[in-house]
């Protein structure tokens, strides 16, 4: 799992209240609220933080910030609050929590907070903090809450969320299709696809993942921070790849070996069956749920039927003849769906497998 994000609160930045609602509730996930206090034994905050020390809810640790930093590094993973910091202490604690892995935001309103909120991976401050602490600030808070600085979070994960599923979905089909026009290609004695139809199918194909921008997002995809993970993304994109290209070659065996298809009787079978089996594997992908267990948003679910319902009828439609495509037989139709059926269940077994091995995986390490 990816280190946490933690969040940094300089003691005047924000109501007392919210600064206790954050600690208490995490905020988001694995999001972790620090405190730091200046002049912490002359708040109100005082009584209820001592109460809080008592139970354990709270820890304070104000031992290690004069100690190398090797051991600051590992203080601040066991710490939640420090108190009585000057500027270059902040400055340091933010910078231990970055060095063991966590992303970093600081708030603050002082000019004593600058060089804490520039360490920082984002800085915020409010509208009626110094001039210094505004100009050092990635976001400025208008009203008092940090209740802005949670949904922005959650957005922003399912952003990145979102992001990341149409990026497995593009790269694995592009694999796919790669591999297996290029040996397609090698094997038969005429190109498997025209130019045309490769160019309508990506687009029609591209059309849902229009949805995927609004797509709804699993909660677990939102309760936990997450990074870009460039050796998860290429193990991801070689094995639906392949299984992909495994399923193409199957169509490929039916149509030319067994029904000994004519080359526009072929094109069109391929297209047809390659436009479904992407707009079906596009569901399964975007969730590491079982596909049937996380309901699509509303525009992705839209759109994929409606292509669905409309492939098999393409043929028939009055321009399909320019692009070379032919009537096929209502048994080929019924094929081409049983293939397809047959790789949406692979891929949702393999899918099981592969995040079962990712974790373990990552467990390991």
């Amino acid at each position: 799992m990816p280190a946490g994000e933690r969040m940094a609160q300089e003691g005047g930045g924000a109501d007392d209240g919210d600064v206790r609602r954050g600690i208490g509730s995490r905020m988001v996930g694995e999001l972790e609220a620090e405190l730091f206090r200046g002049a912490f034994h002359e708040t109100r905050f005082h009584d209820e933080v001592t109460r809080g020390l008592r139970d354990e809810r709270e820890k304070r640790h104000d031992g290690p910030l004069g100690e190398p930093g090797l051991a600051l590094w590992h203080a601040v993973e066991r710490t939640e609050m420090f108190v009585e910091v000057d500027p270059t202490q902040k400055e340091r604690i933010i910078l231990a929590l970055k060095k063991m892995g966590h992303v970093v935001g600081f708030l603050g309103d002082g000019i004593n907070d600058a060089p804490a909120m520039y360490a920082a991976d984002t800085s915020f401050s409010v509208a009626d903090a110094v001039d210094v602490a505004r100009e050092a600030a990635d976001f400025v808070l208008l009203e008092r809450g940090l209740d802005v600085i949670r949904r922005g979070i959650e957005e922003g994960r399912r952003t990145f969320a979102n992001t990341l599923k149409y990026v497995l979905i593009t790269m694995s089909a592009n694999l796919g299709n790669m591999v297996s026009m290029a040996l397609a290609s090698l094997a038969l004695p005429f190109l498997p696809l025209l130019a045309g139809q490769i160019l309508l199918n990506n687009f029609l194909s591209d059309v849902p993942a229009i949805g995927l921008a609004s797509d709804s997002v699993d909660p677990e995809l939102v309760d936990s921070p997450r990074r870009w993970d460039i050796g998860f993304i290429g193990r991801f994109m070689v094995v639906f790849g392949l299984i992909s290209s495994a399923f193409d070659f199957l169509t490929f065996a039916v149509l030319h070996y067994v029904l000994h298809a004519s080359p526009q009787l072929f094109r069109t079978a391929w297209f047809v069956e390659s436009l479904l089996t992407e707009l079906a594997i596009a569901l399964v992908v975007r969730t590491r749920r079982p596909f049937f267990r996380s309901r699509p948003g509303p525009l992705l679910l839209v759109s994929t039927a409606a292509l669905a319902v409309l492939t098999p009828l393409m043929p028939m439609l009055p321009f399909a003849t320019s692009l070379g495509f032919v009537r096929l037989p209502a048994t080929l139709v019924a094929i081409i769906v049983l293939i397809t059926a047959l790789y949406v269940a692979t891929a949702e077994l393999a899918k099981r497998r592969f995040y079962q091995r990712d974790t373990a995986r990552i467990t390991a390490h």
